[in-house]
């Protein structure tokens, strides 16, 4: 949602009589939509590639298109049991507060269709601009079709900016009829909450070969279990001697009536460390579930509900079987089961299609971000706590080819804490290109995602990759580390052709975090032990979390060198050593009235839409990579005798 105190939009106004007559016309022309169809033609199938159910039963199913030359959205809403209306819209993180809505409800006798926003205390509002532009409407034996438009962006303070990221879609069910939108009790409602990626690229589909096979990696006749949340682990293998193969595509396979219940899917390789793995069918957290199993991460293949089918570009696939290749496989699931349906079986999992046929390179995937160390760690009780990790130009430079390597898909991750990840890619000081950036990422909607444009990384390039956390509903700190309760900050990019370098990430260097944890122990009257012998998450733990402890660790990770991992799949570094955080880059992105931007603000959030040049609102020398902080800066020199870190050191 926008501010409406933000600068004034350049976009044309309307006078106050055109919106009221707007507003009349459009409450006036009701739609008698349950028995008659209305303009425009019946929607085929194909013109909507995009579907996802809304609710666990399957009742409600939206389907879409994307139109980058209209910068809109179509939208194909399936209502298999209508009722006495339904909200549909977008909001910040899935609330019905603060949300942008379309609304059909019935008052007993007519039928209405607006665009509607709802305040910070849940009440409905007709919006005095109307941006939800309905085409049409059918009924058909399944149920009934609303197809509707809405403009990427719409100059609307009240609207949601539709960005490149993750989406979250809303919807409520009117289970009686009201006699105005105003009386719509949204508290009430049934409702609920899915994540898309609603601006899919638009990538023409490469040629796949004559010689083609296909595998399915699927579960064997699983019973969901009657809970809402499963992670389900089955271990595959391929055949005895299976010959290297290029993946060149792979697609989802959903058990029929299941489409609401599978989350996501992914399949990993086991690592070719160990000759073998043992079976294992059952719930990943089981306590029965092989250890063994944990070496498995190597990942083939990743689906979230939403997705299409994944291709891989001509030039490149990405390579299983032969030697070094380990023959085991693990299949991950996710069923979503809220409502806790029991006896529901299952046989979903992801279709690989691979060819013998080798293409000129090997595909790789490289790890950006932060070192899951302790080292890096979040306060408790942070709204926006933000962390940075660096692949810097001398890993780049050592491990690189000359012509250098090209990123065409991403797929981001944190834990439960994180809220928006971004990685841009800097050459000699100044932002080049983003590579993948979600302002509303959520760690239970992941996927690998084709990039709209192949990045090209050079030798000497940094990516820098930020990752911003929230951790309001935590009373200790959050620290690194691969436990669920604790953080990531990771972009794992697929590229060609594949190069010796694995993993290219950093973390604070860990003498000046022990500097950090001494300066705690002299200036805070607690008695806590800050002591070399006791570990670094228990000296986390033990931090008064005051406004000075926080503002000293927000600066050490502004300022202080950084340890670099540049590392090879055999796990052998580079020998990069420690290193100055590298030369902040110069942002290039600003707004265009009338023109999408992705890095101009965050998207869908309380800030004015695209339709004002906002320079600065996405400074990475502020936002992403360094807090500006004065007084947390002006504490550093003061205290720079004892801790021998000031606002220079390490910096450029």
């Amino acid at each position: 949602m926008q501010n409406s105190r933000s600068k004034p939009c350049s976009c044309p106004s309307l006078k106050l009589r055109e919106v009221a007559s707007m507003y009349f016309t459009m409450v006036a022309a009701f739609l008698v939509i349950l028995v008659v169809a209305l303009q425009g033609s019946v929607p085929r199938g194909t013109d909507f590639p995009y579907k996802v159910p809304l609710d666990p039963q399957g009742l409600l199913e939206l389907s879409w298109n994307v139109s980058y030359p209209e910068q809109a959205v179509h939208f194909q809403l399936l209502i298999r049991e209508l009722r006495f209306g339904l909200l549909f819209g977008m909001s910040d993180r899935g609330e019905f507060e603060n949300a942008d809505l379309v609304v059909l409800w019935s008052d007993g006798h007519n039928s209405y269709f607006g665009d509607a926003w709802s305040d910070a205390k849940g009440q409905l509002h007709m919006d005095s601009q109307q941006d939800y532009q309905l085409l049409g409407a059918r009924r058909a034996p399944e149920g009934l079709y609303l197809l509707f438009r809405r403009a990427f962006s719409t100059c609307d303070p009240k609207d949601y900016l539709i960005e490149d990221g993750t989406v979250h879609l809303i919807y409520g069910i009117l289970e009686k009829p009201v006699r105005s939108l105003q009386a719509i009790n949204i508290s009430a409602l049934h409702g609920g909450l899915q994540r898309v990626q609603l601006l899919k690229p638009n990538i023409s589909i490469p040629q796949l070969p004559s010689d083609m096979k296909t595998m399915e990696i699927t579960a064997p006749d699983v019973v969901i279990p009657s809970q809402e949340t499963t992670y389900w682990c089955y271990m595959a293998e391929l055949p005895e001697g299976f010959p290297k193969h290029h993946i060149i595509m792979y697609e989802p396979v959903v058990t029929a009536g299941n489409e609401a219940l599978v989350h996501h899917m992914e399949v990993f390789q086991c690592t070719a460390e160990f000759d073998t793995f043992p079976h294992y069918n059952g719930p990943c957290d089981s306590k029965m579930k092989p250890d063994r199993l944990n070496y498995c991460r190597h990942v083939l293949a990743a689906w979230a509900m939403g997705a299409q089918a994944f291709y891989y570009p001509e030039e490149a696939g990405l390579a299983f079987g032969g030697p070094g290749s380990s023959r085991y496989l693990r299949l991950e699931i996710h069923y979503h089961n809220p409502l806790v349906f029991k006896g529901r079986r299952d046989s979903s999992g992801i279709r690989l299609y691979y060819t013998a046929t080798l293409r000129p390179y090997d595909a790789g995937i490289m790890e950006l971000g932060l070192v899951y160390s302790p080292v890096m760690a979040i306060p408790p009780g942070e709204d926006s706590f933000i962390l940075t990790g660096y692949c810097t130009d001398k890993c780049t430079q050592l491990a690189l080819p000359a012509a250098g390597i090209r990123i065409f898909a991403s797929q981001l991750h944190t834990h439960l804490a994180g809220r928006k990840v971004v990685t841009v890619l800097s050459r000699d000081g100044r932002e080049q290109q983003v590579v993948n950036a979600d302002t509303h990422y959520s760690p239970h909607f992941q996927e690998i995602r084709m990039l709209k444009e192949v990045v090209a990384v050079f030798p000497g390039d940094e990516l820098i990759t930020t990752c911003t956390y929230n951790t309001e509903d935590r009373s200790r700190a959050t620290v690194g580390g691969f436990g669920i309760l604790e953080e990531m900050c990771v972009n794992y990019v697929h590229y060609y052709p594949q190069t010796q370098l694995e993993l290219c990430k950093s973390a604070v260097d860990p003498g000046y975090l022990h500097r950090y944890f001494s300066l705690v122990n002299r200036f805070n009257d607690e008695e806590i032990c800050m002591c070399p012998q006791v570990s670094v998450p228990q000296q986390f733990y033990s931090i008064p979390w005051n406004t000075f402890n926080r503002d000293v660790l927000k600066s050490l990770y502004s300022f202080a060198p950084i340890s670099m991992h540049c590392n090879k799949s055999s796990a052998v570094r580079f020998p990069v050593g420690t290193a100055s955080l590298p030369k902040l880059p110069n942002t290039i992105s600003t707004c265009k009235a009338g023109k999408l931007s992705l890095f101009t603000f965050p998207l869908g959030s309380t800030e004015n839409n695209n339709c004002q040049d906002t320079p600065h609102a996405f400074d990475l020398s502020k936002s992403r990579l360094r807090a500006r902080d004065a007084s947390a800066g002006q504490t550093l020199q003061q205290m720079g005798s004892g801790l021998e870190l000031s606002p220079g050191a390490g910096a450029p």
